[in-house]
């Protein structure tokens, strides 16, 4: 018996029949040939074949090579929801490329940060973006080809390229046979963290996991071939949670959605019988409360998946009355976005509903293609005990976890620490094997999905003239899930600084989502040894108004 595994294995090499390499791109050309009539995309009144889909997508392909994309190149992509950032997640890392789809919502100095650090050959932007964009293209400096995306959908601004999107497709090759990949650990996507320690972190995701995580997320989610999959959630965040493939994946429908917003998304579930969407909190929330005018009634169930800061008990119960089924997840993206989901319990059925939707707001438990998680003390590795209440640190371990950080070995050899990727997330493990999150060891505010860093808002109010002191940390809003709230010691004589000019700074000089939502003027509460006790801080922002 002893010697049966390596005799099985003698001459049975690996070769180019019995082994391809991952790669989801693949989906695209499967979907393509089953269902090349089946509708792929829609945007407002355009609508794209699953033929039309991949020809677009060797269009770009090919049109890429021409302005010199070759294997290893980034492409940056600066879009909201729309056709041209979905073709790019086929496209790019058909070439062997790598997409580095960027955060809309970032100011000129992070966007020329990702550009200069992901060394951008090409960038594909959508007008709407072009004066953040320009400035960062000025302070950058560099020879980056811009292509201007010409969406229908778009407000008209000015031009930063020598050429549009559809003039660029319009010069490529439908036939294109793109090179593809030798290896599905090669290089994929990059993508920017929100900086919670300087500088944001760029996450390198390689093929092999995109395409299983895409896969765990067709299988979690059920997707099907008859699927109509809403994008409420932004393709920049973590590739779309790997959902941009997923839909593909089934032959399911993409409808795009530039702007998210209450009357949009009703319209769109009632037009298109909308049966997928995901999305921070806020998107539940903002759904919740929208006007009677606004609400459309629909007759089937939507599946609704949501992560982030765990949303509220009550926002999960208005969502089930209103005909949707929430599914909370949990992810990173150092993790290709999700990583757990609280997967459904028959016996949950019977619960009094504000216990039904406690339990459905927890992180819950591996998702299919994740290998192993586990909740342990951060030092010895061992795992606490599953009792509701010894907390740890949550760590995974699998194929769908990123590569690394590009060129930041320092961090990339911290995060992966004894064979586990380090969350920064603390929480506790119950005995029916879920996980619940309890606090975040990093200070990281999650706003409207959104990761804010408390770091970086405090470095912004320290340089404020009349500030002496700051620190920021999480108070809970009923929309936004989280928001900054600062508490802010001010220097000697500088009694005319107020609330608001407060706010007014940070807005100066940062993006505006990273902005505080409240001030609280005073001493800072501190330790023997000076440092500043954010848990007492935490404690009072959650009586602030």
């Amino acid at each position: 018996m002893s010697d049966a595994a390596p005799r099985l294995a003698t001459g049975l090499e690996r070769n180019r029949a019995n082994y391809v390499a991952l790669s989801p791109v693949a989906f695209l050309e499967r979907s393509a040939l089953i269902y090349p009539d089946r509708v792929a995309v829609r945007h407002g009144d355009r609508a794209y074949t699953y033929r039309e889909f991949e020809t677009r997508c060797r269009r770009l392909a090919s049109a890429l090579a021409g302005c010199g994309v070759q294997r290893g190149d980034t492409v940056a992509i600066m879009a909201p929801n729309i056709p041209a950032l979905l073709e790019a997640h086929y496209a790019v890392p058909a070439l062997g490329a790598v997409i580095n789809a960027l955060n809309v919502r970032q100011d000129a100095a992070t966007i020329a940060f990702c550009l200069r650090h992901g060394r951008a050959k090409v960038l594909l932007s959508d007008p709407e973006f072009s004066v953040a964009v320009r400035a960062a293209l000025d302070a950058i400096g560099g020879a980056i080809t811009v292509i201007d995306i010409d969406d229908v959908l778009a407000p008209a601004s000015g031009r930063l390229g020598a050429i549009t999107y559809e003039e660029l497709l319009a010069g490529g090759d439908p036939d294109y046979r793109w090179p593809g990949i030798g290896d599905e650990w090669e290089a994929l996507s990059l993508l920017y963290t929100s900086g919670t320690t300087g500088d944001p972190k760029g996450v390198v995701y390689h093929h092999r996991g995109a395409y299983l995580n895409a896969l765990g997320n067709a299988l979690a989610f059920a997707l099907k071939p008859e699927s109509v999959y809403l994008w409420t959630l932004p393709m920049f965040h973590c590739n779309g949670w790997c959902y941009t493939w997923a839909v593909t994946a089934v032959g399911a429908t993409h409808v795009c959605l530039s702007r998210i917003e209450p009357k949009a998304v009703f319209d769109a579930i009632a037009a298109y019988g909308v049966t997928h969407l995901c999305g921070a909190p806020i998107v539940l929330n903002m759904l919740v409360h929208a006007p009677d005018d606004v609400r459309r009634a629909f007759d089937h169930t939507v599946d609704v998946a949501t992560g982030g800061a765990a949303p509220p008990s009550a926002i999960i119960e208005a969502m089930q009355s209103m005909g949707f089924r929430v599914t909370h997840l949990y992810g990173l993206t150092e993790s290709y976005g999700p990583a757990t989901l609280c997967a459904w319990q028959e016996a949950w059925g019977e619960l009094l509903p504000d216990d039904r939707a406690r339990r459905m707001a927890r992180q819950g438990v591996p998702m299919p293609t994740l290998s192993e998680i586990t909740v342990a003390d951060p030092e010895t590795h061992q795992p606490v005990p599953r009792d509701a209440s010894t907390i740890g640190e949550v760590m995974l371990r699998g194929n769908t976890i990123m590569k690394g950080y590009l060129d930041n070995s320092a961090a990339t050899v911290n995060a992966f620490r004894e064979g586990w990727y380090h969350t920064g997330d603390l929480a506790v493990w119950h005995p029916d094997n879920y996980i619940e999150i309890k606090d975040r060891s990093k200070d990281i505010i999650i706003s409207g999905g959104e990761n804010i860093s408390s770091l970086e808002i405090e470095e912004c109010l320290y340089r404020h003239p009349g500030v002496m002191e700051a620190a920021v940390v999480a108070r809970p809003d009923p929309k936004w899930g989280e928001t900054p709230c600062a508490f802010v010691t001010l220097k000697p004589g500088a009694h005319e600084v107020s609330e608001e000019s407060i706010i007014g700074w940070c807005r100066d000089h940062l993006a505006h989502f990273k902005a505080p939502t409240s001030v609280v003027f005073g001493s800072l509460p501190k330790t023997s040894t000076g440092k500043i006790q954010k848990f007492v801080l935490r404690e009072q922002a959650r009586r602030v108004r």
